[in-house]
């Protein structure tokens, strides 16, 4: 613990930041592929116009994950995110598996962004479905802007306040359009009943498939009704959480106890009114089983005779989505470096690029799976393992609140959850059970995601660890 605060004070950042500027900077960050793509994406697959119901659902567990988030990131404001907080709690191999966890959630969160960007470019300018959107064999559109944003990460050019609040702008302008165009042509018949009535899988549908509670229960697989909704929850959590961005702002905001809450709980209200008012129109616009998972909002638009509101809709996404996905880029790379620092990845990945001051290896490293999940997988699997990722992180992040409570009572707080350990408590039960609510195939493959990082830590990184015994002496 003591050695992880000494590399906080390793310099002073400025406190400049507001809670209005956090608002501002939270929206510009979480409004992206959950606005955009999954909205219709889940309504068609799980949850029909209750898709709105799943939203709201999302936003109150992730608001009771941000409180946590936002004490972990005042107290112990430095490079990692929620990596450096389980080390400072939990210990090494907690420090291990959140890392790789998150290097998974952030990975899996830009391949799910770049094929929503891919497939909105294609309605934008006619491309052929062939190489971008969903129905791609490849998805060429998602690995070429994968490539080029890479370039931009490594070479170290930072997005300019301006332009960040100009794309904010246009996210929250495309936004309001489509509720004040889309308004006039919602049909009630399209939003009854407004949970659909549960009903069976598809024939032949694979058990994989089920979420994990009902197959845990002995329930007969089924699709819709109040479990598709809890279901459609669990996996549109993941557009909720650029909140973590916000989180780690807490050295750099001028009043952390107020500010850190009016701006995490503030961007979560405005984005998850966004994202219910254009869940309603939507699918109000058009029976959710027509909807087009590759862009929904553009493609009802255009199934209403809106061309000229379907092309801005595929335009804001396009410049909206592409600010999200360098989001993610620069995040794993600061995941890696961290962990790279700390020996638990080799060293090489851990060093900065020495004309760019960036962790060059980690981006490109982070930017190849990226592309190559990008390619070949769908959003729908994406997302699912993006959402897992999320909320077990999320569940380490509220644990270790009472956690450093207890072992550092005397550490300076900036911000704290109220009513802890109770609200901390709240959030991870919350967490758990939305994860229970995702299919079997997903935590197969998040088990095997973790079991690959588990031996790489045994294998590796335990004996190349700063802390380990020669290690720590060499220091």
């Amino acid at each position: 613990m003591d050695e992880v605060l000494k590399r906080q004070d390793s310099g002073e950042l400025k406190r400049r930041l507001r809670g209005r500027d956090l608002i501002g900077f939270g929206v510009g960050i979480i409004i992206g592929t959950g606005i955009f793509t999954l909205a219709g994406v889940e309504a068609k697959t799980h949850a029909g116009p209750s898709v709105t119901l799943s939203f709201v659902l999302g936003a109150v567990v992730a608001g009771l994950a941000a409180l946590c988030y936002a004490e972990l990131a005042s107290s112990v404001p430095t490079a990692g995110s929620a990596y450096t907080y389980a080390f400072a709690t939990l210990g090494e191999v907690f420090a291990w598996i959140i890392g790789w966890d998150l290097l998974l959630e952030f990975a899996l969160g830009a391949a799910v962004v770049s094929r929503g960007w891919s497939g909105y470019l294609a309605n934008l300018l006619g491309l052929s479905p062939e190489w971008f959107g969903e129905d791609a064999k490849v998805n060429v559109g998602a690995v070429v802007i994968i490539a080029v944003l890479t370039v931009v990460a490594v070479m170290g050019i930072k997005e300019s306040a301006w332009l960040t609040n100009l794309l904010v702008v246009v996210k929250v302008a495309v936004c309001v359009l489509i509720l004040a165009v889309g308004v006039f042509f919602i049909k009630g018949a399209n939003l009854t009943p407004f949970i659909p009535p549960s009903q069976p899988a598809a024939e032949g549908a694979s058990a994989l498939h089920q979420p994990v509670i009902q197959a845990a229960l002995g329930l007969e697989q089924s699709l819709y009704g109040v479990a598709g909704m809890v279901t459609a929850a669990a996996v549109v959590f993941f557009a909720y959480t650029g909140f973590e961005a916000l989180a780690n702002l807490g050295e750099e905001t001028i009043n952390p106890r107020k500010d850190l809450r009016v701006g995490i709980l503030g961007a979560l209200a405005v984005c998850a009114v966004l994202y219910i008012g254009v869940s309603i129109v939507l699918t109000g616009m058009i029976p959710y089983t027509d909807i087009n998972t590759g862009a929904p909002l553009a493609d009802a638009f255009d199934r209403v005779g809106q061309h000229w509101v379907g092309a801005l809709i595929s335009l804001g996404a396009v410049t909206g989505l592409t600010s999200v996905m360098m989001v993610e880029l620069v995040t794993i790379g600061r995941i890696g470096y961290a962990m790279g620092r700390d020996g638990l990845l080799p060293k090489a990945i851990g060093t900065a690029h020495p004309r760019w001051g960036t962790p060059h290896r980690m981006t490109i490293a982070g930017a190849v799976l990226i592309a190559v999940l990008a390619a070949f997988v769908p959003i729908s699997a994406l997302a699912d393992m993006v959402s897992i990722g999320a909320l077990s992180a999320m569940i380490i992040v509220a644990v270790a609140v009472p956690l450093l409570r207890r072992r550092r009572p005397d550490l300076k707080r900036p911000f704290t959850v109220p009513f802890s350990p109770v609200v901390p408590i709240i959030a991870a039960v919350a967490c758990f059970y939305l994860m229970l609510n995702l299919d079997v195939l997903t935590w197969i493959r998040f088990a095997a995601w973790l079991v690959l990082g588990l031996l790489i830590y045994f294998f590796y990184g335990r004996k190349h660890s700063r802390l380990a015994p020669g290690n720590a002496k060499s220091e």
